[in-house]
């Protein structure tokens, strides 16, 4: 290309390739939108994204007038009140931000994410080194309405096996990191509990990298809060690698509960499955789901699936359900998506009546029976309990507050 040409079409209103001409507010050539998933632009600084709008393709289905303070303002990024119950070959400990430990799993994609990472000051380390299988807690309550960050850290080591509860309760306006890292050969579950109070808004975003012929199993079960939207990412970029991502959700009137979910095949012979269920009750309740599946070129052998399932229990409810898949590479064991939305079934209804049993304790089984799908993966008796009776009271009350 001659220096004449380069100069006209660097500037300003000049040609451009085939003819093309620069509009004239300028920028033209950095203004086409991002075709697929891997090209999103990735900081951990907060000021290299633009303010958000609620115009931007992931931010499109979300109440970002509710989480400007999250968004645009000040965060405190000075440590959480967290309690981690012990167990053997487990640690927990505060490191600095610039600890190489840090940044391992992936980064920011959106400014939520890079302003939660710009403001944190530490990071919540739990590791876990044991490769017997263990359960840790890991709990906050009660973290007051002031715009907050917060930085958590999970890693499995080399073939160590383990359950981490993360467990939120209480008031809260947060946003957050959370990345999760597994060496080769781990096993490991997280689940993400939010049991909010009615009020609460948080933002979370997670990370994960999986190593080689390890498995990871994330869980999210968003119940409570009145804006909660948690976003896993998992990245397949070791051979053999597994990564399941499941979810259960009950949104109530008012409340809006979103998961952006990200599977990223980059090995070869890696598998993945993606399954998340949600119900909705009640004047204004939202639920949104986005499903990433990403299959690289070199993830050649890959087996994926990914599925939502929406249950609409009244009027006055929406529920958006978008997945998406990318196949870079001929060469897959396979891959699928599948997508639903529909209302109570009045024939399940009319079996479960027909054998005596009343409207309502009908509904609540029906309901129960659709989540326990996911529920039942955490492999923790006591949680699980206790989200199936936090399930029935969400239905209760719903159904009390429609009458």
């Amino acid at each position: 290309m001659s220096q004449a040409v380069a100069e006209n079409q660097a500037a300003p209103g000049g040609t451009d390739q085939h003819g093309l001409r620069a509009h004239s507010d300028g920028d033209w050539a950095n203004r086409v939108p991002v075709q697929t998933r891997s090209e999103r632009p990735k900081s951990t600084e907060v000021d290299d994204f633009p303010a958000v709008t609620g115009r931007e393709a992931v931010w499109k289905f979300s109440p970002v007038a509710k989480l400007d303070a999250l968004l645009h303002g000040e965060l405190d990024g000075s440590r959480t009140p967290v309690e981690t119950s012990p167990a053997d070959g487990v640690t927990a400990e505060w490191i600095p931000r610039d600890d190489a430990r840090i940044g391992r799993a992936g980064i920011p994609e959106e400014r939520g994410a890079a302003a939660a990472w710009s403001a944190f000051g530490e990071a919540h380390l739990v590791t876990l080194a044991a490769e017997e299988p263990v359960t840790v807690a890991v709990t906050r309550d009660g973290l007051g309405d002031s715009p907050r960050a917060a930085h958590t850290v999970i890693e499995a080591k080399p073939h160590a096996r383990g359950l981490v509860i993360l467990e939120n309760r209480g008031s809260a306006q947060l946003s957050e990191n959370v990345e999760i890292v597994l060496g080769d050969g781990a096993k490991l579950t997280v689940v993400s509990v939010q049991q909010w109070d009615d009020g609460a808004r948080h933002l979370a975003s997670h990370y994960a990298t999986v190593g080689r012929d390890a498995s990871l199993t994330h869980i999210t079960v968003s119940l409570g809060g009145e804006v909660v939207r948690v976003n896993p990412s998992i990245h397949l970029d070791h051979e053999g690698g597994n990564g399941e991502a499941l979810g259960a959700y009950f949104a109530d009137a008012g409340q809006h509960l979103e998961h952006q979910v990200y599977l990223d095949h980059q090995a070869p012979h890696t598998r993945s499955r993606v399954t998340y269920k949600g119900a909705l009750q009640g004047e204004g309740a939202r639920t949104v789901w986005i499903g990433d599946v990403l299959i690289r070129q070199t993830a050649t052998g890959t087996d994926s699936y990914e599925q939502n399932r929406n249950l609409v229990l009244s009027e006055g409810t929406r529920a958006d359900s978008i997945p998406n898949l990318e196949i870079e590479t001929g060469d897959i064991a396979g891959a699928g998506h599948a997508s639903a939305t529909g209302r109570f079934d009045d024939e399940h209804l009319f079996y479960l009546r027909s054998r005596g049993i009343p409207e309502e304790e009908a509904r609540r089984l029906v309901v129960r029976g659709f989540l326990l799908e996911v529920i039942a993966h955490i492999g923790h008796a006591e949680t699980e309990a206790r989200l199936q009776e936090a399930v029935e009271a969400e239905l209760a009350s719903s159904s009390a507050s429609a009458r």
